[in-house]
């Protein structure tokens, strides 16, 4: 059986070009404050991923459901401003690009079977069926995202196939959960 674990770092092995150089972690800012929440910048991710909005400060975490059908955080929340440019992470082909229950949606497909989703935005003129590189503006945020503590949140989703995953791994900044190998007594 596969694990979680397993599975993201083979979809990210899969992604990879031969060589990857390491991309160390962004310092916040001078003067952010911590105690808001981690703030970072327009950092590129080890895998030609790029954060969709700038400076992003995560204000919710991917929060997986231990099983589909439960509730759960199927993303995360960065807060910026609103009308902040959303950017597609990758480059892909976009998939959706409309509304969906009064909110601005788009979806975007990259290599690997990956598909990113982002929401609320007042959607820029974008098709199913339109190629975007990495960093191309999908639309501006726009208030209205349900929980969020600040004026507007980007929510940013990961989905490899019917499987959510955490966006920030796309960025090389996911959890890490080490998980028992099958076989192997826990101390």
């Amino acid at each position: 059986m596969l694990t979680a674990m397993s599975v993201l770092l083979a979809v990210l092995l899969a992604l990879a070009p031969p060589t990857i150089a390491a991309v160390p972690p962004a310092d916040p800012p001078p003067g952010a404050d911590p105690a808001r929440g981690p703030i970072w910048g327009p950092v590129a991710g080890p895998v030609g991923y790029v954060w969709p909005v700038a400076p992003a400060r995560l204000t919710r975490r991917f929060e997986p459901p231990p099983l589909p059908w439960l509730p759960g955080h199927r993303g995360v929340d960065l807060a910026a401003s609103p009308a902040t440019v959303v950017r597609s992470a990758g480059a892909g082909t976009v998939v959706f690009a409309g509304q969906v229950a009064g909110r601005g949606v788009v979806s975007v497909a990259h290599a690997g079977g990956l598909r990113t989703t982002y929401e609320p935005l007042a959607v820029a003129r974008l098709h199913a069926g339109d190629r975007v590189p990495a960093g191309r503006p999908l639309g501006t945020l726009v208030a209205g995202h349900p929980g969020c503590p600040a004026t507007a949140c980007l929510h940013w989703g990961l989905r490899h196939g019917e499987r959510y995953l955490d966006p920030l791994a796309l960025l090389g900044r996911g959890r890490v959960r080490l998980l028992p190998r099958p076989g192997v007594p826990r101390r």
